[in-house]
């Protein structure tokens, strides 16, 4: 089963891949790796769950959060590459969560990414990772995420 077809049985449609919102590229290229720049919650051009873990938003929405990250992170190499099914193995994905002082859950909200990549992928959807509490984040996003990708030649 290819990857278009397992994103339409988990139901999932991938948006539209996010434009910077400064001077940087989205994605970048380097031999078999493939980078992307901090992706945040973007749906339809706004954050639409915003706030601090542990003070405004649940568990449950910082995870959601997380997901659409790597949703958004997949639209944006989708669009470098032409098409998903040349990812070879998501390497490490490092995950940024506006905390309230004394929320040590960050881990937890980095499940909706990790277990996202895994139902999409897979075996090559195992990664390693980095779970960081933040007191900020652009735009009061609740998760900023970067990924590591390999991608065959």
């Amino acid at each position: 089963m290819n990857t278009e077809e397992k994103l339409k049985e988990l139901n999932i449609e991938l948006p539209e891949a996010p434009k910077p919102a400064g001077a940087y590229v989205p994605v970048a290229r380097t031999g078999k790796l493939v980078f992307t720049s901090g992706i945040l919650p973007v749906d339809a051009g706004e954050i639409k769950i915003k706030g601090k873990l542990g003070k405004e938003l649940s568990l449950d929405q910082g995870q959601e959060a997380a997901g659409r990250c790597v949703l958004n992170g997949l639209s944006a190499i989708k669009k470098e590459l032409g098409s998903l099914d040349k990812i070879k193995q998501v390497i490490r994905i490092n995950g940024y969560v506006q905390s309230e002082k004394g929320f040590t859950d960050q881990a937890k909200v980095m499940n909706g990414a990790s277990d996202l990549l895994v139902n999409i992928f897979g075996e090559k959807g195992k990664h390693s990772r980095t779970a960081i509490g933040a007191s900020e984040l652009p735009l009061n996003s609740p998760v900023e995420i970067d990924m590591i990708i390999e991608v065959e030649e």
